[in-house]
């Protein structure tokens, strides 16, 4: 089968799924409504913060705080979108279709990574300007040195969680396995390891903390990360080929 036959394919069957229009539209609510929720308490509660705080005060950044609630979503899109055809056994079917294994892996992941990067870059976008409006004068604006770049990059991060759980959806196959270890890799244990002094170290290098790096304007006082916002995300791209490499190995390797 060619290979815009393929991806045509798999356009439909991600349309198709109920999950994926549900699981979309909640990343776009959650990190829209939490991220304008959390610039509307700074904005109150700048007054009260002392002047190392108001050094540290990043109103792009701030705009993104949902971000962290919006990802999950994104998290169980990438599964399902990889995940769902063995969980129904529809694998053995579309793979007798496509016996070329790369094609069909490549294909459901371009398909899964255009439609992520679309409304990645729409909810970071409507993110940025809802979020600056609750701020008010305290607000940042696009064309501020630094914050064009962070708010690309608040799509371009989204879009990488959703290609990260796809590559370990590929390696895993079950959807209820990278599910377990997905969410609490990123929600409970890489913010453990990011907040306790003997572990900061390693988790400054976890995907999700180096890949933020890139929607930060302002570096805080104390920050002692040693890369920036291009360095960080570099590190999480690489994150994300280790993740699909790994789930294309091992479709080669074995039986559906």
């Amino acid at each position: 089968m060619a290979a815009t036959q393929v991806i045509r394919s798999e356009w439909t069957k991600i349309r198709s799924v109920a999950s994926t229009v549900w699981t979309l539209s909640l990343a776009v609510v959650v990190t829209i409504a939490l991220g304008m929720l959390i610039s509307a308490l700074s904005k109150s509660e700048f007054e009260n913060m002392n002047a190392r705080d108001r050094l540290s005060f990043d109103p792009t950044f701030i705009s993104f705080a949902g971000m962290s609630l919006g990802q999950l979503a994104l998290i169980v899109f990438g599964v399902l979108v990889v995940s769902n055809e063995y969980s129904t056994g529809m694998i053995r079917t579309s793979l007798a279709a496509v016996p070329q294994r790369g094609t069909f892996l490549f294909s459901k992941l371009a398909v899964a990574t255009l439609l992520a990067l679309v409304v990645g870059m729409a909810t970071s976008f409507v993110t940025f300007f809802l979020g600056q409006a609750m701020l008010g004068d305290l607000s940042a604006r696009i064309g501020d040195p630094g914050v064009l770049r962070a708010v690309i990059g608040g799509g371009v991060y989204m879009t990488l969680i959703a290609m990260f759980s796809m590559g370990v959806a590929a390696m895993l196959r079950s959807p209820m396995l990278s599910l377990g270890i997905l969410m609490p890799f990123f929600f409970l244990i890489s913010n453990i390891l990011g907040n306790v002094s003997a572990t900061k170290k390693v988790g400054q290098f976890l995907p999700d903390q180096a890949g933020s790096k890139i929607m930060q304007v302002v570096v805080p006082v104390d920050d002692d990360v040693p890369y920036g916002p291009w360095g960080g995300l570099a590190i999480m791209v690489l994150w994300v080929l280790a993740a699909l490499i790994g789930g294309y190995v091992l479709l080669k390797k074995r039986d559906a």
